[in-house]
C-alpha cells in the first residue's frame, strides 16, 4: 500500500511559483515568436494594418459566440487591439514606451484608489471573548469594532 505524499504550504507555493515562472517565460517566448513572424509578413506586405483590424474583430466575434465575451467590444477598443499589436509588428518604439508609461500610470492611480478604500478586519472569536472579558461585559454578545 503507498503512503500518500505531503506537501508543506511552503513546498506547494514553491512548486506554483516556478510554474507560474515557466509560463512567464514560455508567453514571452511566444510573444517575441510572434513579433518576429508578423514583422516578416508585415515587411513583405503579405499584413495590412486594415487586415489586422478585422482579424482583432473577428477573434472578439469568434469569443463572443463561443460565450467567452458578454457583448463585442466597441469599435474604438477593437481600435485599439490593433493599434497596440500593429506598434510591436512595427517596432514602434516611442509609441510602445508612452503606452508602457500610460499603463504604468493607470497602475499607479489604481493602487492609490484601493489604499484610500477603508480596511475590513475581522477578529477571531476568541479574541472577541477576551475583549469582553476585558471589558467586563458578558461574553458571546458579539460586536464590531471598528
Amino acid at each position: 500500500m503507498q503512503m500518500p505524499v505531503q506537501f508543506s504550504l511552503d513546498e506547494l507555493l514553491s512548486m506554483l511559483m516556478a510554474r507560474m515562472d515557466s509560463l512567464a517565460v514560455a508567453e514571452e517566448n511566444m510573444k517575441t515568436k510572434f513579433n518576429i513572424f508578423a514583422r516578416v509578413l508585415y515587411k513583405k506586405g503579405l499584413l495590412t494594418d486594415e487586415e489586422i483590424l478585422e482579424s482583432v474583430r473577428e477573434e472578439h466575434r469568434v469569443l463572443k459566440e463561443l460565450g467567452l465575451l458578454a457583448e463585442m467590444p466597441g469599435e474604438d477598443m477593437l481600435k485599439a487591439v490593433a493599434d497596440n499589436m500593429l506598434q510591436w509588428i512595427k517596432g514602434d518604439v516611442k509609441a510602445i514606451k508612452k503606452g508602457m508609461e500610460e499603463y504604468e500610470k493607470k497602475l499607479r492611480e489604481y493602487a492609490a484608489q484601493e489604499a484610500r478604500k477603508p480596511k475590513i478586519d475581522v477578529a477571531p472569536s476568541n479574541v472577541l471573548s477576551q475583549l469582553d472579558r476585558l471589558s467586563g461585559k458578558k461574553p458571546g454578545g458579539g460586536k464590531l469594532i471598528l
